[in-house]
């Protein structure tokens, strides 16, 4: 059921139900993040493993030290600049945190969300939400509350309709580490570029395929169910012309095949903004096979080469 009524979310939220919520990158699926059974469900709703650990949102800056401890001066740094916003900083975690959020590992990913709905719900209640994407694990992640919706509304209780996402991919999630060391464990809605300006030197970990030490790390993710490759558009439709395919460009309309285009005017924000609608779209089609291309390597590009890259089926071409 999708709902506009905070105040009936956040009873919802107290009684340990599942709720459907928006932020500014993707709709999360959340629940009382100090709540082990409501966290378990979570896992249940999404098929997600346990292995895979959760981002908790908190409503502001200043409970931050209440679920972390011993956070570096560039986290705080960081935290102040860009919260809200599209960034979750892993930091050793409060007691507080269950293992079951952060899958045994001794860190904890917090995040502000930057959406007027879920701040206003999350300054409603007295624990923070721990909440992944609202979708069914691997699959395209959702951007709008219908999106949710035709997913898991037989194993949530409501989503709060906010609308359209204005960010489109995931957070940046950024490790902290004592010695000033700071990492980018997946790229994600906030630019490299705007973590350098704000700490200086950044190292970027790419993902892992097990045992990840954040949310979003493997390999395979982020997947529409029909084949997704990547490579050279026009060559790869016309060297498999046997087959039905699709395509999604970055701006580029190849008259002769059907596709999509991320933005008419190569736009890399607004591409992000439409990637997973798009991707959704492009699935629901029938085709034996979506074929795409990488982004400019740039800025919100990186987020959306990461997202493709995990979602292909099959080697860049």
């Amino acid at each position: 059921m999708i709902v506009n009524d905070i105040p009936y979310v956040a009873e919802l939220l107290r009684k340990g139900e599942l709720v459907g919520i928006p932020t500014e990158t993707v709709y999360g699926l959340a629940a009382n993040a100090l709540d082990d059974k409501a966290v378990v469900r979570i896992f249940e709703a999404k098929n997600r493993p346990f292995f895979d650990p959760l981002i908790v949102h908190i409503a502001s800056v200043n409970q931050l030290d209440t679920y972390a401890l011993d956070i570096p001066d560039k986290a705080w740094k960081l935290a102040h600049a860009y919260w809200p916003g599209p960034l979750t900083l892993v930091l050793q975690r409060q007691a507080v945190i269950p293992d079951l959020v952060t899958s045994g590992l001794d860190t904890v990913g917090l995040r502000v969300p930057n959406h007027p709905a879920t701040l206003d719900l999350l300054s409603r209640l007295d624990f923070p939400l721990a909440a992944p994407s609202a979708n069914p694990f691997g699959y395209i992640s959702p951007t709008t509350a219908q999106h949710v919706a035709d997913q898991l509304e037989q194993k949530i209780a409501a989503v709060l309709d906010g609308g359209p996402c204005t960010v489109g991919v995931e957070s940046t999630i950024v490790h902290c580490a004592y010695d000033g060391t700071v990492t980018i464990l997946r790229q994600g809605g906030l630019a490299l570029e705007a973590i350098q300006d704000c700490v200086g030197e950044v190292n970027v970990r790419v993902h892992s395929e097990s045992n990840p030490s954040a949310p979003g790390m493997l390999a395979s993710h982020y997947a529409p169910r029909t084949p997704l490759v990547i490579g050279n558009i026009e060559q790869v439709l016309r060297e498999n012309n046997t087959l039905k395919m699709g395509y999604i460009s970055l701006q580029t309309m190849y008259s002769e095949f059907p596709g999509m285009q991320l933005s008419t005017h190569g736009d890399l924000a607004e591409a992000a903004r439409h990637l997973f609608a798009t991707m959704r779209t492009m699935d629901a089609e029938g085709y034996d096979c979506i074929v795409t291309e990488l982004m400019p390597n740039q800025g919100i590009g990186r987020a959306i080469n990461d997202r493709l890259n995990r979602a292909a089926a099959a080697p860049i071409l």
